[in-house]
């Protein structure tokens, strides 16, 4: 175990889990979940209309307002001139004053040399001054400011003389400025309210919906049971039948249990008979060896198709990863044609479950020994290595073979597949690197598979790291000695395996 993490973890191409996992970020799409997608939606569609409503309501206010206007200022301008011309001089007076006083409305002699500014070119500013020429002459002049003072003036003439009529400029303003916005606010605020509330009643059925199909996914079928009672009558339909999938599901994975657990006994147990009938009643030992040899791989099939068939919730507690590997390592080290180099830290602990694990390592050490033997010695070099990186753990583990071709490596782990001859040359039920695929991603970790530059296959592993208060170990299920056997030389042995 003298070789170095650096020494046994050569560059791969490609080296997948060289780099912690970074979340895949969608470039020029921004993700949104049902309710706020419903609620833009919404508010979009409210506020539009809203905006739309507001314009048609000015353009139908605008005319009658500017008429009404024009109606009162020319009302105005005739009664006062009517009231000047048939009032004497002393009454003339206190008329003025009391329009002034009472009605905010002054009547001041037009001089030749009074300067005034035309009302503003709007087109409520145009508008009245059209309407108020037409009502009281062609010599009507409509200004907001005379000789500095500003105002809604209005020159007309009495008896040949002219004269200006000043009134306060708020008899011009039509609605708008503030009013039209706290209305478009108020009015928005309400919408947007209630876009949130249809939003919200529309998604939640579906939020529901969501939570009891992860639910089920995890094999929690008794969290997964949907209302159904609600109102809606689709609704109620879709939890229905949500209801009865998730029962069936739950009973096929009741009688997948019961199936499993009566395999182990109505397989083996007539292969344990039938291998010592072998043993014991054929003669011939060549007959007898290749007939117990093909017992043993049917057995070592079973097994493989219970560990793929095995239920997908596991309990993840620190397991120290130098013990596992090194039982797992101590397992094997029995087999001459497997020479195996460790270099994995005894503090290093990961967040897995202890059997799991060592199934994962056993699998990928078996699956090493058949198809990874180099070239030149007929024998399996395995190195495994191990190092922490922040919250993960990396293992990697080497063998010094053929390697695979580099479009077969992403079919390595499904089920039942087979590569070429130079690395499924022996008998199997193709499951190895399934189970250990699968039993990675149930511990939360992942797995992946690469070509060493320098010839063979590397498995790399990554899994959660778990830190432990000082002094504390993690509990072992696992307790194997950590020395190497000694075996006795073979007749055929030349000398000691390098």
């Amino acid at each position: 175990m003298s070789a170095s993490y650096e020494a046994s973890s050569d560059a791969t191409s490609p080296a997948p889990l060289d780099t912690p996992p970074t979340p895949r970020v969608s470039r020029g799409r921004v993700g949104l979940n049902l309710f706020w997608r419903t609620f833009f939606l919404l508010a979009l569609l409210l506020v539009g209309s809203i905006l739309a409503w507001l314009q048609t309501l000015r353009a139908l206010e605008f005319e009658p307002r500017t008429l009404q206007t024009a109606q009162q200022i020319a009302s105005l301008v005739n009664l006062s001139r009517a009231a000047l011309v048939h009032a004497d001089a002393i009454a003339r007076v206190s008329l003025i004053k009391t329009m002034a006083d009472q009605e905010g409305v002054r009547i001041l002699p037009r001089e030749p040399g009074d300067h005034f500014e035309l009302l503003d070119p709007t087109a409520l500013g145009a508008r009245l001054t059209e309407e108020l020429t037409l009502r009281l002459g062609p010599g009507t002049i409509v200004a907001n400011n005379v000789n500095g003072e500003a105002g809604l003036w209005v020159g007309f003439t009495i008896n040949g003389d002219p004269n200006w009529l000043l009134m306060d400029r708020s008899r011009l303003s039509a609605a708008g400025g503030k009013t039209w916005l706290i209305w478009l606010i108020t009015a928005g605020a309400l919408s947007l309210a209630g876009a949130a509330a249809i939003a919200r009643l529309i998604n939640r059925p579906l939020k529901q919906l969501s939570y009891a199909a992860n639910r089920v996914r995890d094999g929690d079928f008794a969290a997964s049971q949907l209302d159904e009672e609600v109102v809606t009558s689709e609704i109620r339909e879709v939890n229905i039948g949500f209801n009865r999938m998730a029962q069936k599901l739950a009973k096929l994975e009741q009688d997948r249990a019961v199936m499993l657990a009566g395999i182990s006994h109505d397989l083996r147990t007539p292969l344990a008979r039938l291998r010592l009938e072998t043993e014991m009643s054929v003669n011939d030992d060549v007959a007898r060896e290749h007939m117990v040899a093909d017992i043993v791989q049917l057995d070592a099939t079973i097994d493989k198709f219970l560990d793929y068939a095995r239920p997908e919730h596991v309990t993840l507690t620190p397991v120290n990863l130098h013990g596992v590997v090194s039982s797992c390592v101590y397992a094997v080290q029995n087999h001459r044609e497997l020479q195996i180099t460790m270099n994995v830290p005894e503090d290093l602990n990961v967040m897995a479950d202890e059997v799991e694990l060592a199934r994962v390592i056993s699998n990928l050490l078996e699956n090493a020994r058949r198809y990874g033997k180099s070239a030149d010695t007929g024998t399996t070099t395995v190195d495994i290595a191990a190092k922490g990186r922040e919250k993960w753990v990396l293992v990697k583990m080497r063998d010094h073979g053929s390697g695979v071709p580099p479009e077969q490596l992403a079919s390595l782990t499904k089920p039942f597949f087979r590569g070429d001859t130079a690395r499924t040359a022996a008998a199997g039920a193709g499951l190895g690197l399934s189970i250990v695929d699968k039993t990675v991603q149930r511990m939360g970790g992942i797995f992946a598979l690469a070509n060493s530059s320098s010839g063979g296959l590397v498995a790399h592993i990554q899994l959660q790291r778990a830190e432990l208060p000082a002094g504390k170990d993690p509990k072992q299920r696992l307790q194997r000695p950590q020395i190497k056997r000694h075996l006795p030389p073979r007749d055929t042995d030349v000398g000691p395996l390098t």
